[in-house]
């Protein structure tokens, strides 16, 4: 397995090292995956559509960047959540957006319906503390409010009218995780302070209910690391 871990120099502000560390990197796949299918609307959901719609088991981006991975450090100190602003899972053209999200314990989060028909939001957590709820919005633009006390990667999100839809939200107890963009990159926040850490990388479909690819890395005051992953597949 290639993995690659490159450290920048540090970053001076003002003549002082800046205080806390910084982690970004990529992930990439290295084979072929096998092709996305095309989700079959029903005709409600058809409407919404003028285009086909894929699964999104491996988004691969055209240099390999692997969208969708969940990247996080196995221990790492408590803090606040990265931004104020509340995250959101919404439901929109019969699709959970986004596919794959964060939060942290206890942080509340919106699960919207944008969609002019029926859903359901159904969780299934497994982590001890994590309660399922099944939920019907009827309605567009009804939100539920809700938070999850335990550490879980990943909890599902399934809607039992429309069985093609599926989420997953990883729930961390500190604040620095990430997921992948399009282009396979990812940037944790910032604010970690110096020390020995374990990078975690976790492709849902590649990975299933195994910890992913690690990385153990070292951060000093001001260091910039770039922490990159290649995720292969069987017969690549």
């Amino acid at each position: 397995m290639t993995r690659t871990s490159v450290i920048a120099v540090a970053t001076l502000a003002g003549g002082l090292a800046v205080s806390a560390a910084e982690i970004s990197g990529k992930v990439s796949l290295k084979g072929t995956p096998p092709p996305e299918r095309k989700i079959e609307f029903d005709a409600m959901c058809g409407k919404l559509h003028d285009k086909d719609v894929t699964t999104r088991h491996y988004v691969v981006s055209p240099d390999g960047g692997l969208a969708n991975v969940f990247v996080y450090l196995k221990q790492a100190p408590a803090g606040k959540p990265a931004s104020d602003k509340v995250p959101e899972l919404d439901q929109v053209g019969c699709m959970y957006e986004p596919y794959v999200m964060g939060v942290m314990t206890n942080q509340l989060f919106k699960i919207k319906n944008s969609d002019p028909l029926m859903h359901n939001v159904h969780a299934t957590p497994k982590a001890a503390g994590n309660k399922e709820f099944n939920i019907g919005q009827p309605v567009k633009g009804m939100v539920k409010d809700h938070t999850f006390p335990s550490r879980e990667v990943l909890v599902r999100f399934k809607c039992d009218v429309h069985p093609w839809m599926f989420a997953y939200v990883g729930v961390m107890d500190h604040p620095y995780f990430a997921v992948t963009d399009k282009d396979g990159k990812f940037k944790l926040p910032g604010g970690l302070p110096a020390g020995k850490y374990t990078v975690v990388a976790y492709h849902l479909k590649t990975h299933g209910t195994a910890e992913g690819l690690t990385q153990e890395i070292e951060v000093a005051e001001g260091d910039k690391k770039e922490v990159n992953f290649t995720v292969e597949l069987p017969g690549s």
